[in-house]
């Protein structure tokens, strides 16, 4: 069996119709002659004459006939699949997004993006899970829609846009007697620090930072995340390094905020995703309603 050339398949439908070559390739811009070459081509293929004289004008054969409706049917559908996807309804979108992202945006922003979500797109739903390491296999298979943090070194192929802007800080328990003299850097390394640490390796931009002071902390307890540092630091006297939006959502903790004695990295958190969802209408519509609500940046203490 042969191939089929499905570019004929417009100009079958054109002549089935139209029942005539010249108006056929007026219908399609083409000449009479070329359109003349494509009947020829489609005798050829369905081994039928399709259209033939009857005194003045042209008919149909039997066979052509009764194949009319199907082939306008079919290129019909051709044009429909090779059409861009229509604009989303939020209001009539049924559909859940899975987020990826660290335990303190979730507290802090959860809520926030659901109320934003529910308003728009009632039939929408957003489920968050935890980030336990920053492998971007969960994007590339589709098991995760959106991610929210800070892209890896390995992610290349991702896309990525910043949503907002954040800052390392220090957090101590209220009353703490590192705040009975100027904070050093040298005084900020003297006491037993807790950090945030999803593996073994613990160091974070804060102690690159620290180290280019010939400083490094002494970490007495590692945590599996920013929530649990600010909670040790409020019953101990050891200090935490965190991003200052990890606090926002934790003020039933009796703690102090200091700034740091030497300059830290900025740190970037942006929504990431796969290539793959850049034309998807539904998650098109969920990144621009996440940058909206980040447009102004998170609150600030």
């Amino acid at each position: 069996m042969h191939d089929i050339d499905l570019n004929l398949l417009s100009g079958l439908d054109a002549l089935l119709s139209e029942r005539s070559v010249t108006r056929a390739a007026l219908r399609l811009g083409l000449s009479t002659s070329a359109m003349s070459r494509t009947l020829s081509r489609l005798r050829d293929a369905l081994g039928d004459p399709i259209l033939v004289p009857a005194g003045r004008a042209m008919v149909l054969t039997p066979h052509a006939e009764s194949i009319a409706e199907q082939v306008h049917s079919l290129l019909k559908g051709a044009q429909g699949l090779l059409r861009p996807p229509p604009p989303v309804d939020p209001r009539s979108m049924q559909r859940e997004f899975t987020i990826r992202a660290n335990e303190a945006f979730t507290q802090l922003y959860a809520a926030k993006l659901s109320a934003a979500v529910s308003a728009a797109a009632p039939g929408v739903r957003l489920r968050f899970v935890p980030k336990p390491d920053k492998n971007i296999g969960p994007l590339r298979e589709g098991i995760v829609d959106l991610e929210i943090g800070v892209i890896s070194g390995d992610g290349g192929e991702l896309r990525a846009q910043a949503l907002y802007r954040d800052t390392y800080i220090g957090v101590a328990r209220a009353g703490h007697p590192i705040f009975d003299a100027p904070v050093t850097p040298e005084r900020l390394c003297a006491w037993g620090h807790v950090v945030f640490a999803r593996r073994r390796d613990w160091s974070s931009p804060a102690d690159e930072a620290l180290a280019g002071h010939g400083l490094s902390r002494r970490v007495v307890v590692i945590v599996p995340g920013f929530p649990a540092v600010i909670a040790v630091v409020s019953a101990s006297d050891l200090l935490g390094l965190v991003p200052r939006s990890a606090c926002l959502a934790l003020a039933e903790y009796d703690t102090t905020l200091f700034d740091l004695p030497i300059p830290m990295p900025e740190i970037v958190v942006s929504q990431i995703w796969h290539p793959r969802m850049d034309a998807d209408a539904g998650h098109r519509w969920l990144r621009a309603l996440v940058f909206e609500a980040f447009r102004k940046g998170p609150a600030r203490t």
